[in-house]
């Protein structure tokens, strides 16, 4: 089974449990989260490609950080080499999030490898009351923040900022890859 189909294959088995952890109904969830219930109902059946902005929509609806619905259970150490790992691409930007470590129940952190090219910005709509982003520049030079204060940052730069409000993250150089992490209430 490929990279892909496996996320594909993790995805759908998140999906179904949360929805039914929830009490959603497959048009309820499709309803709250902004989403075709054609769209999530091939997701829930391990088809289609889903953007980090539908992910990040589900997760929203049901309440759980987009990790809960991509990262499959992990043995207790685990080495993760670069290019590895399930990746979510943008719709709007040349951007691409690599989980890297998901928080098992009951604690609240994601962290997640950027790569991403100069063009258009990916922004981010607020995620759940509470969040906070942390970013650390790795390589090249992004914008990133708040979208109405956001920072100009080079390798080696770090911002903090609430992931409750429109943010954004946009390279300003080719190759730029980032760290970010997502702590959870």
């Amino acid at each position: 089974m490929g990279e892909q189909a496996e996320l594909g294959a993790v995805i759908a088995a998140s999906l179904r449990r949360e929805r039914e952890r929830t009490g959603l109904s497959l048009s309820a969830l499709a309803q709250r989260a902004g989403v075709a219930k054609s769209t999530l109902s091939k997701l829930e059946s391990g088809g289609g490609n889903p953007s980090v902005e539908v992910l990040w929509a589900l997760g929203v609806a049901l309440g759980v950080p987009l990790s809960r619905l991509v990262d499959p259970p992990r043995p207790r150490v685990r080495v993760l080499r670069a290019g590895e790992g399930p990746i979510t691409y943008s719709e709007r930007a040349d951007y691409q999030a690599t989980l890297l470590a998901s928080c098992p129940p009951g604690a609240r952190r994601d962290i997640y490898r950027i790569a991403a090219q100069p063009g258009t910005a990916r922004a981010s709509d607020p995620h759940a009351p509470g969040t906070v982003e942390h970013v650390l520049i790795g390589a090249g030079r992004a914008l990133a923040g708040p979208a109405d204060e956001p920072a100009e940052l080079g390798p080696g730069d770090y911002i903090t900022y609430p992931g409750d409000v429109p943010h954004v993250f946009e390279a300003l150089a080719a190759d730029t890859g980032a760290m970010i992490v997502m702590e959870h209430v």
